[in-house]
């Protein structure tokens, strides 16, 4: 009799001929992904449905953020705790398993594909960590690691497990044709946490309002973020789209927008003084299309409506924006 497990699905290729060995190994395998402002489920739940499995969905953001606040094993090349996150991510799957009754946890990872956070020793340290030892598959790898639990009770059968590894994506490429595995984003991104200009936002906000409000959070996704010579932080709309998320987030701090030309809306989540208050409208004046306007630009200030001075020097800004 098969075994049955939750198998990690990222949406990427590795994840998805993940189910598909297992499945050849006679396992029923569901999948489970994780949701936060750093990475969306689209693909997780677009690759669950052309392979036909159910998917479970766990909102991840407060772990993400206890990880980032405070990372065990460090940081890779910008703000991602990559090995702590999948520790983490194995973590929940395996209380998830527990509770439904599952057999084991399974994950894409393929040995010396990522040298820092898929290399022998990182394997181990998530498998210890997750405190799934013995639980959890790596079915592209599995015949380099010591036999599973399920495998040695005969729920997996090992000998269609496979022996994958390194930075190679050959192999991948020919199970995907095997498969019919047609459709999967590029390896290389994904996270947020591993762009830079991402990571200096998110440690600024961390070093300034800090992590505890998850709609700050949520915002880092959009607009252009300056920190001012006071102290403030000001989030800048980009275009319509992104000024009408920030008015709704209105009651985070002191909203601001022109009213007799177009521009961005400015959300200041934390205001420090009144000189900041009167760059903070000075900024929203200089991104404002005002050229054709006479006289000076109008703003509205958490409902009060005054005219800004001119001029509007956008330059003047750019030491104080961070991304």
């Amino acid at each position: 009799m098969g075994g049955k497990g939750l198998s990690l699905l990222s949406g990427g290729l590795d994840s998805q001929l993940a189910v598909r060995v297992l499945e050849r190994a006679g396992a029923e395998v569901e999948g489970v992904c994780f949701a936060t402002p750093f990475f969306a489920s689209d693909a997780a739940r677009k690759a669950a449905q052309a392979l036909g499995i159910k998917l479970h969905i766990i909102d991840f953001t407060d772990d993400e953020i206890a990880l980032v606040e405070n990372p065990p094993h460090g940081f890779g090349g910008a703000m991602n705790p990559c090995i702590d996150c999948h520790a983490a991510m194995i973590r929940r799957a395996g209380e998830l398993m527990e509770k439904l009754g599952y057999d084991f946890v399974a994950t894409g990872e393929v040995m010396g594909q990522r040298p820092m956070s898929q290399n022998k020793q990182s394997l181990g340290i998530v498998e210890k960590s997750s405190g799934l030892k013995g639980r959890l598959v790596r079915p592209l790898c599995a015949k380099l690691l010591e036999p599973t639990i399920p495998e040695t009770e005969g729920k997996i059968n090992r000998d269609m497990l496979l022996d994958i590894s390194g930075r190679s994506r050959s192999r991948q490429m020919q199970l995907a044709e095997e498969f019919g595995i047609t459709e999967y984003p590029s390896p290389a991104g994904g996270c947020k946490l591993t762009e830079e200009g991402f990571g200096r936002k998110l440690r600024d906000l961390m070093e300034h309002e800090g992590l505890g409000d998850r709609r700050l959070v949520e915002l880092l996704l959009i607009g252009r973020r300056f920190r001012l010579p006071g102290g403030s932080g000001v989030l800048l709309g980009r275009d319509q789209a992104e000024n009408a998320i920030l008015k709704e987030a209105s009651a985070l701090g002191t909203l601001i927008s022109p009213v007799n030309c177009p521009g961005p809306t400015a959300l200041v989540p934390s205001l420090k003084s009144e000189d900041d208050l009167c760059l903070a409208r000075a900024l929203v004046c200089s991104y404002s299309r005002c050229d054709r306007l006479e006289g000076d630009v109008t703003v509205r200030v958490n409902g009060a409506v005054a005219p800004v001075p001119r001029p509007y020097d956008r330059a003047a800004f750019k030491g104080f924006q961070i991304c």
